[in-house]
């Protein structure tokens, strides 16, 4: 079996990784803090219990994370309020990339826990990415590289506004 690294993003599953259970160290819990910075932590909505941000390390063009404020790091403890908005929140965003970017399909997905894959373990959150008919190319299977058509801020523009 072949193995692809990506380790740019130690840095960032690093940050995540040591927050205690109050959230102190967790980079969700920070980034939500000051709504005043909202464009400079690329949060593009905020909703009563979950907020909607660009991911930093995105694998397409429009990744989206919807997050929790409470962090929390079980699906089945989480609040009943809060995963229904959660996947409304899902709901809105698919409908969201879709007028933004026309997307073939979608990624849709949690990672919970160090053993699925979480890279912020301590804090749930849904991962909803658009995909395209051939969008992993050589660059990405063989290259080690993704090429990404647009830059974070052209992305956080085009989708802020639009929940």
């Amino acid at each position: 079996m072949d193995r692809l690294w990506s380790p740019w993003r130690s840095e960032y599953i690093a940050a995540g990784s040591s927050a205690d259970s109050t959230g102190g160290g967790c980079v969700f819990c920070e980034i939500q803090r000051d709504p005043g910075k909202d464009e400079e932590h690329f949060i593009v909505h905020r909703a009563e219990h979950n907020f909607v941000v660009l991911n930093l390390y995105p694998y397409t063009s429009g990744h989206l994370l919807i997050i929790p404020y409470q962090h929390i790091g079980d699906l089945n403890a989480t609040p009943k309020h809060t995963t229904n908005e959660m996947m409304e929140l899902t709901k809105r965003a698919q409908a969201v990339l879709g007028e933004a970017y026309k997307p073939a399909g979608y990624n849709i997905g949690m990672n919970l826990g160090v053993a699925g894959g979480a890279g912020i373990v301590g804090h749930i959150h849904i991962h909803i990415l658009p995909r395209w008919i051939g969008d992993s190319n050589f660059m990405s299977t063989v290259g080690e590289t993704r090429v990404l058509p647009e830059d974070l801020v052209t992305t956080y523009n085009k989708l802020r506004g639009k929940f």
